[in-house]
């Protein structure tokens, strides 16, 4: 009988993940077929840094905005292009190992879902899904299929956050007692609205909006960066804001160094003003989080800021005329603190207990390379679906307090709803537009 691409890839991916290294090593010989929905800016990105492993075949690629497809037809002329993710996999399924999906957010879930039912692995951007529940059908689905995930946010693999994952777990801090994180931009700061356009213009021949829209409710197209393909993010019924642009990433080291694997049970916010269409330009989001064994106490308080807002110094060993960077975290431990800046070395205070060569510089890692060599080898890469899942969960659960200003949320994260608020219960889903239902993943 013959053997689908999926089946070999997997049956040899089971074969060497139990292998010892060295034969692991010597037998990595098939390649990784590869469809890639989302062509340009971050897909783009991702693509070109899949296709430099010597092991990568992209086979496919799609993007609702054919205008948006001309440079990977240059990339690889050879590979068809489409224009609905489901006509790519109805027409050349059996020929994909895994899928990067890099669309704006609330198409996530749909599409990574669909991937990872018919087999495939999955590299998908951050924010994992644009609202909780999803994030946690995408850690059962993954589960489930038995697939490798990983999830876009490369920064994990950087130098700079292994370099402070590792310091903290080292002790260099003492333990953690304190977590401030914040991001410079501001919620709605992309396409410079609050409200849509009065009169929207006519929708281009290249773009096919009613499947840009996908499972979000229907609106008119709004013009050039409106909505696509840059100021999605700003809007609710699209994307997260700044907390769901960067919290992933900022974050992200924080939860990996403190070995965090609850969600949050406390969540309450402070803002500028929001209205229903789009995010705050300013926002704090208080969370209280269940404590490890990398913290001081049973309970964690971290506070996430954006739109220029920093934290206070005092209570840390940083001195109050430090300039904190415009991005960054401020861990507070026992002995000392970590000033961690967005894509820059750690630093770490007071200065005077820290020399130079006081924290080993961990080696940078190809995270793209690392999904690639995971597919291949059947070793899950450290940030799958389920860390991924956890980190979006309190991502998302952030952007929902955020609609109850001053409200303490109470979160019951295995029931997935609140408790003290029944209000909230509606944002930890959403209703889909017709025809783009996501069902509950079942057990089996």
């Amino acid at each position: 009988m013959k053997q689908s691409r999926r089946t070999f890839v997997k049956t040899s991916a089971a074969f060497l993940a139990a292998a010892p290294a060295i034969v692991r090593g010597q037998n990595l010989n098939s390649q990784l077929h590869i469809a890639s929905i989302g062509t340009d800016g971050k897909g783009y990105s991702d693509i070109t840094r899949m296709a430099d492993h010597d092991k990568v075949v992209h086979v496919a690629f799609c993007d609702v905005d054919l205008e948006r497809t001309e440079k990977v037809r240059e990339l690889r002329p050879k590979a068809p292009v489409f224009q609905d993710f489901r006509e790519l996999f109805e027409q050349v399924g059996d020929e994909v190992d895994a899928v990067t999906v890099s669309t704006p957010d609330h198409m996530h879930a749909f599409i990574a879902l669909e991937a990872m039912r018919r087999g495939k692995h999955v590299y998908c951007q951050k924010p994992l899904t644009h609202t909780v529940w999803e994030a946690r059908q995408m850690a059962l689905q993954a589960k489930k299929s038995g697939v490798i995930t990983r999830l876009g946010n490369q920064i994990h693999s950087h130098t700079h956050y292994r370099t402070a994952v590792d310091a903290i777990r080292a002790g260099k801090i003492g333990k953690v007692k304190r977590v401030h994180s914040w991001v410079q931009v501001t919620g709605h700061g992309h396409s410079g609205l609050i409200s849509r356009p009065a009169s929207p213009p006519l929708i281009p021949a290249h773009l096919d909006w009613d499947l840009w829209l996908g499972v979000a409710p229907e609106r008119p197209y709004g013009g050039k960066r409106i909505y696509h393909p840059f100021g999605w993010r700003d809007w609710q019924d699209f994307g997260g804001g700044a907390l769901g642009d960067f919290g992933c990433h900022i974050l992200d080291p924080v939860f990996t160094a403190l070995n965090i694997n609850a969600a949050p049970v406390e969540i309450q916010t402070e803002h500028t003003g929001m209205n229903d269409e789009v995010w705050p330009a300013q926002s704090t989001v208080h969370y209280l989080i269940p404590g490890t064994e990398y913290t001081e106490k049973e309970m964690l308080r971290i506070t996430w800021y954006n739109g220029g807002l920093l934290p206070a110094v005092a209570g840390s060993h940083v001195p109050e005329t430090t300039a904190l960077p415009k991005s960054g975290s401020l861990i507070i431990g026992e002995m000392g603190t970590m000033v961690l800046p967005h894509y820059d070395v750690p630093r770490l205070y007071p200065e005077e207990n820290y020399p130079e060569g006081s924290i080993a510089i961990a080696i940078d890692q190809n995270h793209y390379h690392g999904f690639v060599d995971g597919c291949l080898t059947g070793r899950q890469p450290s940030d799958d679906f389920a860390y991924g899942g956890l980190l979006t969960e309190t991502v998302q659960l952030g952007n929902i307090a955020l609609r109850f200003e001053k409200k303490s949320l109470q979160w019951d994260s295995q029931a997935l709803k609140f408790t003290n608020e029944d209000a909230a219960n509606r944002y930890v889903s959403r209703d889909y537009r017709r025809g783009w239902e996501i069902s509950s993943v079942q057990p089996g």
